[in-house]
């Protein structure tokens, strides 16, 4: 029997479908990570934690609008007190939830050379990739004393032995394709073919992949997968298809989209029957200059001021918040 592999692109067999009570639902989930320049050569160290104490703040906020968070945490984040004196207590009262997010650059054992090819785990042998998940994962539990079930790659970097590391571990869902980008020009995963919706990777009821959301939208968007990737290297035609409402990519995240943008997401999300909605941001954001995103306090300002405008969204059209356990036990076997 060949291993699962979660960069093939499955068929409509696969596809996991959920309890007719389920209906549509949707996540957010923190990429929690150390701050990086990120327009400089990746290395070990030279990195900052000082955002982390703000993720209480977004903890309180979504508690506040009833949205359980899942943080996906990488090692410097899992070895930083500062990260369980935020999140800690709201974990262990199920008010927010812990995954797992490897960076393998900064994730021990330290056996590869640092290299932008090697920061996608799923390049690394099997056997490193695998030993880095397992130091990472135990560190999170022993952090936070509750097991992660899901997981993403950094930088999207899943490989062909991934599943089947990740279904060693028990681990639920991975939630590490991002669909409808292609990442190889710089040794990374193509996810162009893969689907938006959940599904099983090896078995029923086995390992889940629930990728990010991404959607087209626009006149054409029944052809944005055969005609976005011509337009990559043609920004300023990107940006007259998207104005004239013929092409835009819509990923549901507050980094890089606007409120009316996500909006739109939404709803081709929705109306396309999308069981899962999964929203995505990087945790750095959290505090001003940290990331092109937020570059000052009013930058922080809107971004929770798109959080807000997307849950209020969300609650008119009857779209309510999930955690890991809910997605698991309506999945249908």
């Amino acid at each position: 029997m060949a291993q699962p592999n979660i960069l093939d692109v499955p068929g409509a067999g696969s596809h996991v479908r959920f309890a007719a009570g389920f209906g549509q639902r949707f996540i957010v989930t923190v990429d929690t990570e150390e701050e990086f320049d990120w327009t400089q050569p990746l290395g070990r160290t030279g990195h900052g934690l000082s955002h982390v104490p703000r993720l209480a703040r977004f903890q309180q906020f979504c508690e506040g609008l009833g949205v359980k968070p899942i943080y996906l945490i990488d090692y410097p984040i899992a070895t930083d007190p500062a990260a369980v004196e935020a999140l800690g207590d709201a974990v262990a009262a199920g008010r927010g939830e812990i995954g797992v997010q490897l960076h393998p650059w900064v994730s021990p054992p330290h056996d590869e050379d640092v290299t932008v090819f090697n920061s996608y785990a799923g390049n690394l042998p099997p056997e490193l990739e695998a030993a880095k998940f397992n130091t990472l994962r135990d560190t999170i539990e022993r952090a936070f004393g509750k097991a992660p079930l899901i997981y993403r790659a950094g930088r999207y970097g899943i490989g062909p032995a991934s599943a089947e590391i990740l279904a060693r571990a028990g681990l639920a869902i991975d939630t590490s394709v991002r669909a409808r980008f292609d990442y190889s020009s710089t040794g990374g995963p193509n996810f162009r073919e893969h689907p938006v919706v959940p599904w099983w990777v090896d078995q029923p009821g086995g390992l889940m992949e629930l990728p990010l959301t991404t959607v087209f939208w626009g006149m054409l968007r029944q052809q944005g997968p055969l005609l976005y990737p011509s337009l990559w290297r043609m920004p300023k035609l990107r940006g007259l298809l998207a104005r004239m409402s013929l092409l835009e990519r819509i990923p549901l995240t507050p980094e890089g989209v606007s409120i009316e943008e996500a909006i739109k997401g939404i709803d081709i999300a929705l109306d396309d029957g999308l069981p899962v909605l999964v929203f995505s941001f990087h945790s750095p954001s959290l505090r001003p200059g940290l990331t092109p995103y937020v570059r000052d306090e009013d930058g922080l300002d809107q971004l929770y001021d798109w959080w807000r405008a997307v849950f209020a969204y969300l609650g008119k059209r009857g779209v309510r918040p999930a955690g890991v356990a809910d997605i698991i036990a309506a999945a249908q076997i």
